[in-house]
């Protein structure tokens, strides 16, 4: 067979059980001459990559490490802009799927791959995540482990049998998902809705105690731009608030999250920098913005959430939803203070030249302010303030009587 004949599919390789297993298979039920295994950093643990590494080399996998994490810490600040979560905790592992996706196709097209293939169940998100971006090429998209209805044993056995590298397919009770903006817990007694965790599932974040801490967060267009009057470069500004606010657990999650495909499962989450960002943010955002653009941005932030919580955050409507975003965060500058205490990041302090606020209108110890507004022209608005309720409420009980 020549090599225009040949036909290479590139994986969506971590070194763990699904990814191993689905190395073999690509081979002998797909068809396929060759597979190159693509890892894609978006900020997790050195230990993975050496797994991903040892594994590939074990299974002789041609294998491509690919540094995406500036991209993804740029995307997860247009989540900033957007104060964007899901369901009450902040977006983290939908939003480094669509990147890690795009990155995997790049290195498909480069090395002349005619197949695309990820090693996601048929329950959870990550499916549609990576084929959303797939689906938009002329690669075929297969997914080994949905389409074949492999289960966990299933998956064990096949590991021992031929011998894969992988210790029993045995990687801990946890299924942990961690990238630069969180760190995903699930699986095991997690499961259990009312399971209290212990502190054993936790790496980002101490366990909350007395002890208090405040920095400063500057931004610039709403982006975060500095840390404590310093300058800093994104990847770093999450690393060191992750390192900062986790030690004074702030960012702890422990939902009941509704995924895409209906069902209901128990997630936990860790996400120090993203709480400590984002809170920092809307702070700023309700000084510098007025009542409507706040009440309306509320909206356009949740479609946004949506549309991000689904890995379509190129689609056509996020486009037309920043348009909106960009338009605000032109006076989103300013700087706010974040106080640690408790497990929480709490705004104790914020100051923006677009600050849509006036100290001396505002004042009770002040009379004759800008704009020449008195308390007496108040009495005014206070009469006619309910004045329709108060008529509803007569006309309502004469006809009662």
């Amino acid at each position: 067979m020549s090599d225009t004949d040949t036909k290479r599919v590139a994986l969506a390789f971590s070194g763990g059980l699904d990814t191993t297993v689905c190395v073999p298979l690509l081979e002998e039920e797909y068809g396929y001459d060759g597979v190159i295994g693509v890892t894609v950093d978006v900020g997790q643990p050195a230990s993975e990559f050496a797994e991903a590494e040892e594994t590939a080399e074990a299974l002789g996998l041609e294998h491509h490490v690919v540094d995406a994490t500036e991209e993804f810490a740029e995307l997860c600040f247009d989540a900033v802009r957007a104060n964007a979560s899901y369901q009450g905790y902040p977006l983290g592992t939908a939003l480094a799927r669509p990147v890690i996706a795009e990155a995997i196709l790049e290195v498909a097209r480069e090395e002349g791959c005619t197949g695309l293939a990820h090693g996601s169940t048929g329950k959870g998100n990550d499916q549609l995540r990576f084929e959303a971006v797939w689906r938009d090429s002329d690669l075929e998209v297969i997914a080994p482990v949905r389409e074949l209805g492999l289960t966990r044993e299933f998956e064990q056995e096949y590991a021992a049998e031929r011998g894969l590298p992988i210790e029993g397919g045995d990687e801990g009770k946890y299924s942990i998902d961690t990238n630069l903006w969180s760190r995903s817990v699930e699986g095991s007694e997690l499961e259990e809705p009312g399971h209290v965790p212990g502190e054993e599932i936790y790496e980002w974040t101490d366990a909350p105690g007395g002890d208090t801490h405040e920095v400063e967060v500057g931004f610039e267009d709403g982006y975060p731009v500095s840390l404590d009057g310093e300058a800093i470069e994104p990847v770093e500004l999450i690393e060191k608030l992750n390192d900062l606010a986790g030690g004074y657990g702030v960012g702890r999650s422990d939902i009941m999250e509704d995924r895409m495909l209906g069902l209901k499962v128990r997630e936990n989450y860790e996400h120090p920098a993203a709480t400590v960002l984002l809170n920092a943010h809307e702070a700023l955002e309700d000084l510098v913005l007025t009542k409507e653009e706040r009440a309306f941005k509320k909206r356009v932030d949740h479609e946004w959430s949506e549309k991000g919580y689904q890995g379509l955050v190129n689609a056509p409507l996020v486009g037309a939803l920043e348009g909106f975003i960009e338009e605000t965060q032109t006076r989103v500058t300013g700087t706010v203070t974040i106080r640690f205490e408790g497990g929480q990041a709490r705004p104790v302090g914020r100051e923006s030249t677009y600050a849509v606020y006036s100290a001396e209108a505002a004042s009770f110890n002040t009379e004759d302010v800008t704009g020449g507004i008195e308390q007496s022209d108040a009495t005014g608005v206070a009469k006619y303030h309910g004045f329709q309720e108060r008529l509803a409420n007569r006309v309502i009980g004469a006809n009662r009587e």
